[in-house]
């Protein structure tokens, strides 16, 4: 038995009061955020300085007592406070080059507030500060361990749910001894090197001609009116279909994966790049191979099981796995082929079988934790471009020319 950290997720039933009382929640946790997040680049493009998070929720507290403001003491403070936490770790993350600039936080969007304490989950109902009733909740499986912070939030469906964060006791999966190695792909979503295929469903293709025709529907509708709500929830309704399908899908191939072996081989693939090109771009989207690559990492974590990445540009699919002749004249349309010494070969079982070998060289020279991974530096690049090209943030530009300086100046504070 091992002690992990387990995020269960239920959907709410509200009544019309709690769902009002929700929105305030969602309205004031997004004003405090933006609020603040703006206050910090006004700060900096006067001072070169900006407050940090104590400073902040010091002037949360007189912005409650304002007039003008005093809406904010309607929900828990506490999910305020987190708001602003989550904006200092939305900081750290762009100055540690990890993620871009923070952006504001739009009604339009998913809408999501944390309880950070004091919930109780009791006879089918949450309990939390402000809500002394009571949510409706609907427990589709048993609740185990012992509850931490609640995430809620609201779909562009209209639907409340609840994520739950809890210390659980997990018994990990029997040991097998088994290795294998992943070929991830767009007909077959994953073949390993054993030979298992597991098909990829393509959920965007299969709900496609309805989605179209209630995009059409959409596009007529005058925006803004009550038809034009009423129809883009439909269409909301379609993507929700997809997304729920798809994660369910990968889920289930990923567990299987995890309980069948114990050493897993993938390709770190670069996910962000291949979908530049507009012809495999929707197919590629479509698999979801950024979240079956995180769920087989979290889930092999639990089971003690170990995942293994190598470099992108190893040539898995052009190298014969029997002799290691390298093919320099394969392309996509050749699915198999035979190398120079007569070794017949499918290619997505071949690039597999190349992609274990690799790994288990890896574990062999003990460098596994040097391969598969890019340095940080080429995040805070990517970053500094995003920003400086992405229209959204024609605002902060002129903030953007001192970035250097200013986070210099935070990385200090950070590591101290």
């Amino acid at each position: 038995m091992k002690t992990i950290f387990r995020t269960y997720k239920f959907e709410l039933m509200p009544n019309k009061a709690q769902k009002t009382l929700l929105d305030k929640h969602f309205g004031c946790v997004r004003f405090v955020y933006n609020h603040s997040l703006n206050e910090r680049i006004e700060q900096y493009q006067a001072d070169k300085k900006s407050d940090n998070y104590y400073a902040q929720a010091s002037k949360l507290t007189q912005l409650k007592k304002k007039e003008e403001t005093a809406w904010l003491a309607e929900v828990n403070s506490q999910s305020l406070q987190f708001a602003l936490r989550c904006l200092v770790i939305a900081f750290d993350n762009f100055f540690r080059g990890k993620a871009n600039f923070p952006r504001f936080k739009s009604k339009k969007n998913k809408n999501t507030f944390t309880v950070p304490q004091f919930a109780k989950l009791k006879e089918n109902k949450i309990y939390i500060p402000k809500f002394k009733e009571g949510i409706k909740v609907i427990v589709h499986r048993e609740f185990e361990g012992k509850i931490g912070k609640c995430t809620f939030s609201k779909t562009s469906t209209g639907k409340y749910f609840v994520s739950i964060l809890s210390e659980v006791q997990f018994q990990p999966c029997e040991k097998t001894g088994a290795k294998c190695g992943i070929d991830l792909g767009v007909k077959k979503l994953a073949i390993t090197s054993n030979g298992t295929e597991f098909t990829n469903n393509q959920y965007t293709q299969k709900y496609e001609r309805k989605l179209a025709k209630q995009q059409k529907h959409l596009s007529r509708k005058t925006k803004g009116s009550h038809s034009f709500e009423k129809q883009k929830r439909k269409v909301a309704f379609i993507y929700e279909k997809i997304t729920n399908s798809r994660i369910d899908n990968l889920h289930k191939v990923s567990s299987q994966l995890i309980k069948e072996y114990d050493i897993i081989v993938l390709e770190d693939l670069n996910v962000k790049g291949m979908v530049q090109n507009h012809k495999l771009s929707k197919p590629i989207s479509d698999c979801g191979w950024g979240t079956f690559v995180r769920q087989l990492q979290y889930k092999a974590e639990w089971n003690d099981k170990q995942i293994i990445k190598i470099n992108r540009w190893f040539p898995s699919s052009k190298s014969c796995c029997e002799c290691g002749w390298i093919n320099q004249d394969l392309n996509l349309s050749i699915r198999e082929w035979t190398c120079i010494n007569g070794h017949k070969l499918d290619r997505d079982l071949n690039a597999a079988k190349n992609i274990l070998k690799e790994g288990l060289r890896i574990i062999s020279s003990g460098t596994e934790r040097l391969h598969g991974w890019r340095l940080k530096s080429d995040f805070s690049n990517e970053a500094q471009v995003d920003e400086t090209r992405s229209p959204s943030h024609r605002r902060w530009r002129e903030w953007v020319v001192h970035i250097d300086e200013y986070r210099k100046n935070q990385l200090k504070e950070i590591n101290n």
